[in-house]
């Protein structure tokens, strides 16, 4: 599908995180802005307990079509099982989906569909309609968006939309990097 169309929120982390943001469980000192990007150290925890989720209100999905994009890349291999960086929905303030880079058995794949992911940086998008979801990565030097999986979302309630990491490994200082976050009705 292509994803083209209009702008309805873009952030690309040049001099902080633009207006509509909030922190979920932030964790001073362990988030911080860097050459136009913003990089979240990869904390211990999982969906319900993440910290240093940056979170906003969703589109209304009764009103069209949307695609959800960012950057994301490791900083440093992954390590620990599970460790995971991307895009999460949220539905009633619980998080009801996600599409991330994450390690599993030794291997990096997106997730969901679970396609391998050998690069250090991929372009996560999601496709969003009133019911439905569509998870498509690009990796880093590519050109296309690939889809991983589809599946359905329950009804909207206060959706929100958060980019965040999480199962990092204790005491080891893993960064995760997201570039230029954009939301387009398409």
């Amino acid at each position: 599908m292509d994803a083209t169309g209009k702008v309805v929120f873009e952030d690309r982390f040049e001099n902080g995180t633009d207006a509509g943001w909030t922190w979920l469980r932030e964790h001073s000192g362990h988030w911080r802005m860097r050459d136009g990007g913003l990089e979240i150290q990869v904390e211990p925890g999982v969906a319900d307990t993440v910290r240093n989720a940056l979170v906003r209100p969703a589109p209304d999905r009764n009103t069209g079509t949307f695609a959800i994009e960012v950057t994301v890349a490791n900083h440093t291999v992954p390590v620990q099982q599970y460790e995971q960086a991307g895009i999460t929905w949220y539905v009633a303030g619980k998080p009801v989906f996600k599409i991330v880079k994450e390690l599993i058995d030794g291997d990096l794949y997106i997730i969901p569909g679970r396609p391998s992911m050998r690069t250090k940086s991929v372009r996560l998008r999601l496709i969003v309609t009133a019911s439905t979801w569509e998870a498509q990565y690009r990796p880093e030097g590519e050109t296309t968006f690939l889809t991983a999986a589809t599946g359905e979302l329950p009804p909207p309630d206060r959706d929100e939309v958060s980019i965040q990491c999480y199962n990092g490994p204790p005491n080891r200082g893993h960064w995760i990097r997201f570039e230029h976050f954009v939301i387009r009705q398409i």
